[in-house]
């Protein structure tokens, strides 16, 4: 069975898997270490001055209603993604949250936008483009929708840093790599960044750092975990079995406080020319 991201095929996968992916994103989006990455890169966009916003990829639309609750923030945010059901997880959580008034979800391609030229102030790309097939058409694409001289935010996971102990230094590295493959298309797009925003025509204004790591025991991983648990075998990385005995022995792991797991998250705030 060849390999396939999960994130990839959202508007393919059974509802089992597609709650098991809304699961994991907005359990991610309440993580507070992973939370204050997003706040970062919004607030070096300002993004409360910008009247008109996308957000690529917006999945159960995290960073819809981060943006939306934001204090200054008047305008409104258009999310797109390309499955129908995490859309549907979004307008139930924008309502409960009462910013449902102030975000549009719309079902559509990052990669082929139904929509006319510069029409936003700003675009954020929130743990989206790893999962691209063609990235630098994505950001073409967010490069034509938005104003000259708006902003642009991307983040996403450096993902071929992405590493979990494992009591066998081999086999922690085969399996750290069959997890890369179930749950990412581009692994090291963040490192290839500056290069395709040159190409896209856009300019660079400042970038952000962090590692998000945890010693001993887990928090912001144990819910990734879980994920992967079903998502490994999907994926065609590992067996159901495989992907158990694994995921159990890191739960163990952090029971037993000699957990370690560690991934680099980049931001890039961006720009296009007048």
């Amino acid at each position: 069975m060849a390999k396939v991201d999960v994130y990839a095929i959202t508007d393919k996968l059974d509802d089992t898997l597609l709650q098991v992916a809304a699961t994991r994103l907005e359990a991610r989006g309440q993580n507070p270490r992973f939370r204050a990455m997003l706040t970062e890169y919004l607030d070096a966009m300002r993004i409360e001055a910008a009247r008109t916003v996308l957000d690529l990829g917006c999945g159960t639309g995290v960073a819809a209603r981060a943006i939306a609750r934001r204090k200054g923030f008047t305008g409104r945010v258009t999310g797109i993604d390309l499955s129908a059901g995490l859309l549907r997880v979004a307008e139930r959580l924008s309502t409960t949250e009462g910013v449902r008034d102030q975000i549009e979800f719309v079902l559509g391609d990052t990669r082929r936008l139904a929509l006319p030229d510069e029409a936003f102030d700003a675009v954020v790309a929130h743990t989206v483009v790893s999962h691209v097939d063609n990235p630098l058409l994505a950001l073409k694409e967010a490069a034509r929708v938005v104003k000259r001289g708006g902003t642009i935010g991307i983040f996403d996971g450096d993902y071929a840093s992405i590493t979990f102990d494992h009591p066998d230094a081999i086999k922690g590295k085969a399996y750290d790599e069959a997890l890369v493959s179930a749950i990412v298309t581009n692994p090291r797009l963040m490192r290839q960044m500056p290069r395709l925003l040159r190409e896209a025509g856009l300019e660079l204004v400042t970038s952000y750092q962090n590692v998000l790591a945890e010693i001993g025991r887990a928090d912001f991983w144990l819910s990734a975990l879980e994920a992967f648990r079903k998502q490994l075998p999907k994926s065609g990385a590992m067996s159901e079995e495989e992907a158990a005995v694994w995921v159990d022995g890191r739960l163990a792991d952090s029971r037993n406080g000699v957990f370690f797991a560690a991934c680099n998250f980049y931001s890039y705030v961006v720009r296009r020319p007048n």
